[in-house]
C-alpha cells in the first residue's frame, strides 16, 4: 500500500497536460478483439484500469506491448473466450468485453465485473440489449455465459442511457447481421470515439452523440491506428484543484466543449476562464457558492466530478446542496472530509456542503477513485500536513498525478507504507 504525503497551502501556477480519456481507451481496448489484424492506440496512458484491460486482452490470446505511448495489439491468434474472474473483478469496464468477445467467438464467459464501490450497477441493460442481438444470457455462479451462433440486428431501447450498455451494444452489432437500432443511447463523448475507431476499422455506425444511433453490421473490421480523444475527468480535476488553491493554470490536450457543465460552474463561483483550441486557462481568487450541483447523463454535470466538486464546496463562501442521481453511494469521501474540517450534511442523494475558510490538515482513506482524487486536492489546499492513504484506487484513473501536481506546485509526495 502507498499514500501521498501532502503539505497545504500552496497556489497552484504553470500548464498541464492531459492523458488519453480512460473512458474511452477500455472499450477501444475492447473493440480490438472484432479484429485479427493489428491495433495501435496512441497516447495510452499506463494507468492500473488500462493494464488490467491489456492484462484480460492477454488472457483472451492476443499479443500486447506498449511501444513509447502507443499500446500496440495483435489479436490474429485470439482464442480463448473466458475472462478471468481475477482480472474482471479488478474493473468494471471488463464487462465491455462481452459483446466484441462473443462477436469473436460466438461465446463469452465472464465473472460479474467489479470496480470502485460507488452504490449498485447492475447490468441487466448490458445483457437484455444482447438479448434482443439473439445472444442467450445465463448468470450461474457469479459467471455470465453468452453463446449465439449469430448476430443479428434488431431493435434496442435502453430503459436509462447507459454508457457501458450503449457500448456493449455498439460492439455486438458492429459485425452483426443486418441493423441494430439503440434508442435512448447514451450521448457522452466517449460514445462518439468509439463509433469513430469502430468506423476507422471498417464500422458503419451513425449517430453517436445523440440518443439514435444506427449500426449497420458488417462482415470484417480491419486493423488501424488512433489516438482517443482526452480524458475530460482529468482536465476537470486538475481545473478544480485551481480553483481550490487559487492561482492560475493552462489545461492542454483537452477539448473545452466536453467539460462545458463544469466550466460553467467555475465560472458561477468567480473563477476566469479562457479556452482556446485545446488549451482551457483559468485563474480563480475568491470563490463563490455555485449554490446547487446536481449530477446527470451527458451533457449534464459528470458524475465522475462530483466528489471533486463537493471538496471545492467545502472552501466555497455560502452554502452549496450537491445532488447525486446516478449512484447512490457515492458520497464515501464525505466523511473524510468532515475530518479535514468541511461541514457537510447528507441526506440520502444529497449533500447539503456550509462552506468554511479553510480546511485543515487531517489523515485521510480513498476508497474510491473520485473520492480518493477529491481528497487529494482538498489536502493541497488545506493547511497544514495531510496523509491521503491507499492509492490503488487514484491510480486506476490518473497517470503522474503527484508529479502533474508537484509541476504546479503542489507538496506531494507519494510514500511506500
Amino acid at each position: 500500500m502507498e499514500k501521498f504525503v501532502i503539505k497545504g497551502g500552496a497556489k497552484l501556477f504553470g500548464e498541464v497536460g492531459i492523458q488519453s480519456a480512460k473512458n474511452a481507451v477500455l472499450p477501444l481496448l475492447a473493440a480490438s478483439v472484432l479484429t485479427e489484424e493489428r491495433v495501435e492506440i496512441g497516447r495510452c496512458p499506463r494507468i492500473a484500469d488500462v493494464l488490467n484491460m491489456v492484462g484480460i486482452l492477454g488472457e483472451l490470446g492476443c499479443e500486447t506491448h506498449f511501444d513509447g505511448d502507443t499500446l500496440c495489439i495483435d489479436g490474429a491468434d485470439a482464442a480463448n473466450h473466458e475472462i478471468p474472474a481475477a482480472l474482471a473483478k479488478e474493473l468494471r469496464s471488463s464487462v465491455f468485453m462481452l459483446g466484441s468477445v462473443v462477436s469473436r467467438f460466438g461465446r463469452a464467459r465472464i465473472a460479474y465485473p467489479g470496480g470502485c464501490d460507488i452504490g449498485l450497477r447492475p447490468i441487466d441493460l448490458h445483457l437484455n440489449g444482447l438479448r434482443r442481438l439473439g445472444v442467450s444470457v445465463t448468470e450461474d455462479g457469479g459467471y455470465i455465459d453468452c453463446t449465439c451462433s449469430r448476430l443479428r440486428g434488431a431493435e434496442v431501447l435502453l430503459d436509462f442511457p447507459s454508457v457501458g450498455a450503449t457500448e456493449n451494444l455498439l460492439l455486438a452489432a458492429a459485425k452483426a447481421e443486418g441493423t441494430t437500432v439503440i434508442r435512448n443511447a447514451a450521448k457522452e463523448p466517449e460514445i462518439v470515439d468509439l463509433q469513430n475507431f469502430i468506423n476507422r476499422m471498417g464500422g458503419r455506425i451513425r449517430g453517436a452523440g445523440t440518443a439514435v444511433i444506427v449500426v449497420e453490421g458488417v462482415k470484417k473490421l480491419h486493423g488501424t491506428e488512433y489516438t482517443p480523444i482526452s480524458d475530460r475527468i482529468e482536465a476537470g480535476t486538475f481545473l478544480i484543484a485551481c480553483a481550490m488553491c487559487g492561482g492560475g493554470i493552462a489545461v492542454k490536450n483537452t477539448e473545452p466543449e466536453n467539460i462545458a457543465s463544469l466550466l460553467h460552474k467555475l465560472r458561477e463561483i468567480s473563477c476566469k476562464i479562457r479556452a482556446e483550441n485545446d488549451k482551457i486557462y483559468i485563474e480563480c481568487g475568491k470563490r463563490l457558492s455555485p449554490k446547487i450541483v446536481e449530477t446527470s447523463p451527458y451533457p449534464g454535470f459528470p458524475t465522475d466530478l462530483q466528489a471533486p466538486m463537493t471538496a471545492l464546496a467545502c472552501v466555497c463562501e455560502g452554502a452549496t446542496v450537491i445532488v447525486e442521481n446516478l449512484f447512490e453511494t457515492r458520497f464515501k469521501h464525505v466523511p473524510e472530509l468532515i475530518r479535514m474540517g468541511a461541514d457537510i450534511t447528507v441526506r440520502g442523494r444529497s449533500a447539503l456542503i456550509r462552506g468554511v475558510p479553510r480546511l485543515r490538515g487531517a489523515d485521510v482513506f480513498a476508497s474510491d477513485l473520485r473520492g480518493g482524487a477529491a481528497l487529494t486536492l482538498a489536502a493541497i489546499s488545506a493547511e497544514g500536513e495531510s496523509v491521503v492513504t491507499d492509492l490503488r484506487f487514484i491510480d486506476r484513473g490518473y497517470s503522474s498525478f503527484e508529479y502533474k501536481l508537484r509541476a504546479l506546485g503542489a507538496r506531494i509526495r507519494r510514500v511506500r507504507i
